[in-house]
């Protein structure tokens, strides 16, 4: 059994599991070494790592180089690639071809755009469309709930063609429940600190529950919290993702 058809098993509605999302080496081995089966990667922390905008697509050569530094790790890993890093259907094929040659078993592809406008459906498609037959589980995103744009069950039908479907910010049990029963897709929403447990999202129907940037940003919490520390300073709370990314590079 190959690595995507063993990360599509994984996904079982009623009973999510929990995707931790890497930024780095360390981070992804830290997450292997105990225990998860599979792990994502988080473009917040990638592109912070190295400096540059989140969600604007211009990390590719970075994701992809963390990607292949994490292949060995043992684990499952599918890779956060924004929107394809491209408009061109055939770019984000070959991207998507080059990442299942490192033994990726799936890629995370986002509609949203940097400017807070969604990519059309039919693009969306057409870039999703490019992503399938490569042999990796495609993970379709809708930034509907995230960006307050748009019709999240007219684009969660709109992309039934991919593996999966993920709308993070998606919020309140009865809503998820509408979403996953709009789609026989396996439906991916975020983690949210305050919000329902793994087992209520399951009753809910969905079937994989991702941390996104938060371990990212929990990280940056626990560094600033241990330094001021040693002043007697108090902890800072954990930087919400619009606080974080406001404090990297702006695209343009």
């Amino acid at each position: 059994m190959n690595a995507a058809q063993r990360f599509r098993d994984l996904h079982r509605p009623g009973r999510p599991f929990l995707l931790p999302n890497a930024w780095d080496y360390g981070s992804a081995a830290a997450l292997a070494a105990s225990g998860f089966p599979a792990i994502g990667t988080t473009s917040l922390g990638v592109a912070a790592v190295h400096g540059r905008p989140d969600a604007a697509g211009v990390t590719r050569a970075e994701t992809v180089e963390l990607a292949e530094a994490i292949k060995g790790l043992g684990v499952l890993v599918t890779v956060d690639v924004e929107g394809g890093f491209s408009d061109d259907p055939a770019e984000v094929s070959a991207l998507v071809a080059g990442l299942a040659a490192l033994g990726v078993a799936g890629v995370n592809i986002e509609d949203g755009r940097p400017d807070g406008t969604l990519r059309p459906i039919g693009l969306q498609q057409e870039i999703i469309q490019a992503a399938l037959g490569h042999g990796v589980f495609v993970n379709a995103r809708t930034d509907t709930c995230w960006l307050r744009t748009g019709d999240t069950l007219e684009r969660v039908r709109a992309y039934g063609h991919a593996d999966g479907v993920f709308v993070p910010g998606l919020t309140g049990l009865d809503a998820v429940a509408e979403v996953a029963a709009a789609t026989p897709l396996p439906l991916n929403v975020l983690h949210q600190p305050d919000g329902p447990t793994l087992a209520e999202l399951g009753a809910a129907g969905v079937a994989r529950v991702s941390t996104g940037s938060l371990l990212y940003r929990a990280a940056l919490q626990g560094a600033l919290a241990t330094a001021l520390a040693v002043q007697g300073r108090p902890a800072p709370p954990v930087p919400t993702y619009a606080e974080t990314a406001a404090m990297l590079p702006q695209p343009g």
